[in-house]
């Protein structure tokens, strides 16, 4: 009798505990963010994908009423990043700002560090950089079309620059050639500065890099821009037609971003994350800021995002086999 009487007094009192638990967790929750929060960016200060990161993590920080601090951990084309979020413990204070290499790494990479579907809980998609096909000015090629008569021409003889292997603007300029029948070569950098470096120097002579990348060489005459990825003309570019308008009907290629946290981050935290970020990307300031880089404010719920990255999974890992792009 008295074993029994101490075995119910053990599950009482774990049960009293277990409730109490319960109820700190959900006051913790309840009462989030209590202190600083950071926002891993996978990619060097001040590129492309940290300027966008940080324009909405001030706006982020007033909505939430608590700093946002931008942690940059460059390298391996993001996945240093992404990795360092698999990791860190889901109560809300670390975030990814990841961009579209979450999904098309583990196709690339034979051991990325994370796996996108399962590592992450994903917060919400915040916007989207369309892609623009460059070349050197010195480039006997006036359109688009003139372009891809040139590679036709000349196979194999033309070569494009990249960011690295595997990384958008590779996978895209490989989209373009195969769908019309070319050939190119594929010549990788270790980022987006060393590239356009050495393309507006003449050492390759075409690319399709991120718009925000390529609007200051663009409009100071050193690249010429002869097509944009994305369904409709950036109007800050509006002679620029579309790859869709001019080479492939229905054609588009983005440079998506958005914000992840580890997988097991409480719901009340995604859902406070998530109507923040939706209300920053629907302030005018904003919305200006990204216009003037040429990107697109995006949105939306935190299980349209998971749908999308498992679409976008699924797209790119055909895109990445078809362009036999691997890296150790």
């Amino acid at each position: 009798m008295e074993t029994k009487i101490k075995k119910i007094g053990v599950a009482l009192l774990c049960s009293a505990a277990c409730a109490l638990f319960a109820s700190v967790s959900a006051q913790a929750e309840e009462s989030w963010p209590t202190k600083p929060i950071r926002l891993l960016v996978g990619f060097a200060p001040g590129g492309p994908t940290d300027n966008v990161a940080r324009i909405l993590a001030e706006k982020l920080g007033s909505e939430l009423g608590q700093t946002v601090v931008v942690e940059n951990k460059a390298g391996a084309a993001g996945n240093i990043a992404a990795a360092a979020l698999a990791q860190a413990t889901p109560d809300g204070y670390t975030l990814l700002y990841n961009t579209s290499a979450i999904v098309i790494a583990p196709w690339v990479y034979k051991s990325p560090g994370f796996d996108p579907l399962k590592d992450f809980s994903p917060v919400g998609l915040t916007a989207a950089v369309p892609l623009v096909l460059a070349i050197n000015t010195q480039v006997p090629a006036a359109t688009a079309d003139d372009l891809i008569k040139l590679i036709k021409d000349n196979p194999e003889e033309l070569n494009y620059a990249s960011s690295g292997v595997g990384a958008i603007e590779h996978l895209t300029a490989a989209q373009i050639l195969s769908a019309l029948g070319l050939k190119a070569t594929h010549v990788a950098y270790k980022g987006t500065a060393p590239a356009q470096v050495d393309l507006i120097a003449g050492a390759t002579q075409f690319t399709t890099t991120t718009l925000n990348t390529a609007i200051s060489p663009v409009k100071a005459g050193k690249l010429r821009a002869l097509a944009i990825t994305s369904q409709k003309r950036w109007a800050g570019m509006p002679d620029v037609p579309t790859v869709a308008e001019t080479l492939i009907p229905g054609f588009e290629s983005l440079a998506w971003q958005g914000i992840v946290a580890p997988a097991g981050t409480p719901e009340p935290i995604i859902k406070k994350l998530n109507e923040a970020i939706n209300a920053a990307l629907q302030t005018p300031e904003v919305q200006q800021k990204l216009d003037q880089q040429g990107t697109i404010p995006l949105g939306g719920s935190p299980e349209k995002f998971q749908s999308y990255i498992q679409s976008e999974s699924e797209r790119w890992k055909k895109v990445v086999e078809q362009a036999g792009a691997a890296a150790d």
